[in-house]
């Protein structure tokens, strides 16, 4: 799945930090949420900076957090999974939808983490919550890319702006 972030938000980024001395002064998170109408589930991938989110994860922890060469992956699975699920909520419809934690990898500077939600069919809103990483910085922004039905909607919000509303 071909994302906006991997093709030009990420080489962007990579050529500021080179020029930069390492330090990114953009702050982002990018959500991408597409609906599987065959498996009637949503399938949702969270990418986000990663020493932005290790920084996060270590004044959550009390535990040593290294994402990217942990030999303690199990730990390390269930703090980006507590993590983004306490910053993260969907809302299909006026329901709630619980997301099932897939995983996560190192894509060039940053964490994508995968979750999914069953049991999705066809829907008309949604309604998404979303403060990754607001407690960390002020210029914090969260991207949100919606697909559903070969239909791609995004909004970008500024922190404290925390919800996007989808209409299909």
């Amino acid at each position: 799945m071909p994302s906006i972030f991997k093709h030009y938000i990420i080489p962007i980024l990579v050529f500021i930090l080179f020029f930069n001395g390492g330090k990114h002064p953009i702050y982002v998170s990018v959500t991408e949420i597409e609906h599987n109408s065959k498996e009637n589930t949503l399938e949702i991938s969270c990418r986000i900076f990663t020493n932005d989110f290790e920084t996060i994860l270590r004044k959550s922890s009390s535990m040593k957090v290294d994402l990217i060469k942990s030999t303690d992956k199990k730990n390390m699975n269930q703090l980006v999974e507590k993590y983004i699920s306490n910053h993260l909520n969907i809302n299909i419809d006026g329901v709630f939808k619980q997301l099932h934690f897939v995983g996560y990898e190192q894509a060039d500077e940053s964490i994508e983490s995968y979750f999914q939600v069953d049991d999705v069919k066809a829907f008309k809103k949604i309604v998404v919550q979303d403060n990754i990483l607001y407690e960390y910085k002020s210029e914090q922004i969260s991207i949100i890319h919606t697909i559903v039905n070969n239909k791609r909607k995004s909004l970008k919000l500024n922190n404290p702006e925390d919800k996007a509303v989808f209409e299909f």
